[in-house]
C-alpha cells in the first residue's frame, strides 16, 4: 500500500476536535519557541487562536485522506519570529513532510538569506508560502527560489488554481460554513496557501 501524502503545517497548532477536522488524519504535533526550542507532547500543537485550525480545514477540504502534521510556531498572538519558522520549515522535513504549508512569513529582507539556507535543506519536500504581504510587500520565505509561491486572486472560485508568471494564484476563502455568507478575510493568502497544498497533496497540481 503507498504512504499517504504528509503535509506539515506550519501555523497555531490545531484543534483535532473541530468539526471540519479530520481527526484521524492528525499527527502528533510540536511547538517551537521564537528562540527555535522545539516542545513535544500530545498537547503542544493545539490550537488556542484559530487560524491553524482553519488553514488545516482548507487543506483537508481538499486532500482529506493525507495527513497533516501541526506546527505551533503562534502562540499568544498572529505572531512568529524568523528563527522559529526556519526550524519549523527544517524539523517538517526532517519528518517526512511531502508538502510544507507556511501560510505566514515576514516582508523583512534580512533574514533572506536565513530562509534560503533552510529552503536548501529540505530536499524533495514542496514548502508552499505566500509571494507578498497582506501589504503586498515581498514576503519571506515566498520569495525564496525553489518555494511553491502562492498569490491571491478573490474572484477565482475555491478549489482551483492558476499559474502566472511563476506564481499560482488561489481564492483566499477558508473553508466554507453552511447558513454563514462568505466574507473576505484579512489574511486571505493564508488560505490562498492553504488550498494550493491541498491542491498539491491531492495530485491535482504538478
Amino acid at each position: 500500500m503507498a504512504e499517504r501524502v504528509r503535509i506539515a503545517v506550519i501555523d497555531s497548532g490545531v484543534y483535532p476536535v473541530h468539526p471540519h477536522i479530520v481527526a484521524a488524519r492528525i499527527l502528533p504535533g510540536v511547538a517551537i519557541a521564537a528562540d527555535g526550542t522545539i516542545a513535544y507532547g500530545p498537547e503542544k500543537a493545539t490550537d488556542q487562536l484559530g487560524h491553524g485550525t482553519a488553514v488545516t480545514a482548507a487543506i483537508q477540504e481538499l486532500a482529506p485522506d493525507a495527513d497533516v502534521l501541526p506546527i505551533r510556531v503562534f502562540q499568544g498572538a498572529l505572531r512568529a519570529s524568523a528563527r522559529a519558522l526556519v526550524t519549523a520549515i527544517v524539523w517538517a522535513a526532517e519528518q517526512r513532510a511531502d508538502v510544507i504549508n507556511c501560510s505566514l512569513g515576514t516582508p523583512n529582507a534580512t533574514h533572506a538569506a536565513l530562509f534560503d539556507d533552510a529552503v536548501a535543506r529540505i530536499g524533495a519536500a514542496r514548502l508552499v508560502a505566500p509571494l507578498v504581504g497582506g501589504d503586498d510587500a515581498p514576503c519571506w520565505p515566498g520569495q525564496c527560489a525553489g518555494v511553491v509561491a502562492v498569490g491571491l486572486d478573490w474572484d477565482m472560485p475555491r478549489g482551483v488554481a492558476r499559474l502566472d508568471g511563476g506564481v499560482w494564484y488561489a481564492a483566499g476563502y477558508p473553508r466554507p460554513i453552511p447558513g454563514v455568507e462568505q466574507l473576505r478575510n484579512l489574511h486571505g493568502v493564508s488560505f490562498a496557501t492553504a488550498q494550493i497544498s491541498g491542491l498539491i497533496a491531492a495530485g491535482r497540481l504538478d
